[in-house]
């Protein structure tokens, strides 16, 4: 049985990540900041066996080591590292705050460098050997047409970075490294206009994760599989 631990599964794209792997019999470790207030995955996990909750805060570098430790002796298939915040809708021009932005950069940006570090060898001993990272076009420069959203599109283009070099490291391990983007999807971030729901966001992003190979790791890819430009 496949492996996959998701960060940010209260809801949205990360609770349907974990319903549709499950459904698809992978072993599911659901995990988000407080499980207690998350009655749509808690009811998930009691109706399927192969999902796990557990209570995991992203920018908690000691709740990090703990779940690695807890889970030392399991390969991991894939790690999706799928928490993130977008940060207040008022952060425009001139009226930035500091402590929300570096909020920002250690959910986005810090967490799923920890996470990769904390669980790369239960990666590496799996036998998918894959690092999937929720990003977005809006840390792409050559599609930013709007300006605005500092805090967000700074933090995931700065994860971009990061996952591009990690796949450049990780190689000669075999571990794949991919940057997704997961479409302008109907959830509490995207809001009510999105363009797809969750369930054919999740399909999508399954699809792109089956071709992924080590020879287009590292490549930022739209919710269609086409790769975006940085």
């Amino acid at each position: 049985m496949n492996t996959i631990l998701i960060t940010g599964t209260n809801r949205g794209i990360g609770l349907e990540l974990v319903n549709q792997y499950a459904d698809n019999n992978w072993r599911v470790f659901a995990c988000c900041r407080s499980p207690e207030n998350a009655p749509a995955l808690q009811k998930l996990a009691d109706e399927n066996s192969n999902i796990s909750v557990h209570a995991l805060d992203v920018s908690d570098s000691q709740q990090i080591t703990a779940l690695a430790s807890e889970l030392k002796n399991t390969p991991i298939d894939i790690l999706f590292n799928n928490a993130g915040i977008y940060g207040p809708y008022d952060a425009n021009f001139g009226n930035t705050n500091e402590q929300e932005w570096l909020a920002c950069f250690r959910i986005n940006t810090l967490s799923p460098m920890k996470m990769s570090e904390a669980f790369v060898k239960h990666v590496a001993s799996s036998q998918l050997k894959t690092i999937a990272t929720m990003s977005s076009k809006m840390g792409s420069m050559s599609d930013n047409g709007s300006g605005g959203s500092y805090l967000y599109r700074s933090s995931k283009a700065a994860v971009n970075a990061v996952m591009t070099s990690m796949a450049i490291d990780l190689k000669p391990q075999g571990i794949k490294v991919a940057i997704l983007h997961p479409g302008w999807v109907k959830t509490d971030m995207g809001g009510p206009n999105g363009e797809i729901n969750t369930v054919k966001c999740v399909l999508q992003l399954q699809k792109t994760l089956s071709t992924l190979s080590l020879d287009n790791s590292g490549g930022f890819f739209d919710i269609d599989g086409t790769i975006i430009p940085w």
